[in-house]
């Protein structure tokens, strides 16, 4: 999807919002005057958004339950194998049905079987 078919929400121009424009001067100090009751009534509550909550630190220990024990290290079982694991083999077509190989659009390699195959891969046109 390219960018013009995007809406106004993506934006790489910053999320910042400007100055607040008002219709009249009315209208500015009644925002004032709401804004001042809602920061009178947030100081009032006590709380405050900028600030921090800080809680204390989790303490709490783990215990083994009764009849497990806790071992250091289990070792693994030994196989009896060392070094790494031997890769697989390419597996190859050796069988005498396929003629051959041909390309049809794009570099497409399909396996050919018969002439007529073969006759009507190549006649084909983009």
């Amino acid at each position: 999807m390219t960018m013009h078919l995007e809406g106004p929400w993506l934006s790489s121009l910053g999320k910042k919002k400007g100055k607040i424009k008002f219709r009249n001067a009315e209208e500015a100090a009644r925002h004032r005057a709401l804004t001042a009751e809602w920061e009178k009534l947030v100081q009032s509550h006590g709380t405050n958004n900028k600030a921090k909550v800080k809680a204390e630190k989790l303490s709490y220990s783990l215990t083994t339950p009764p009849g497990r024990i806790t071992n250091t290290h289990i070792k693994s079982l030994d196989t009896g194998h060392t070094g790494a694991v031997a890769s697989k083999a390419i597996p190859q077509y050796t069988g005498t049905k396929m003629l051959g190989i041909g390309t049809m659009h794009k570099s497409n390699a399909v396996p050919i079987f018969t002439d007529e195959e073969a006759k009507s891969i190549s006649s084909m046109r983009r």
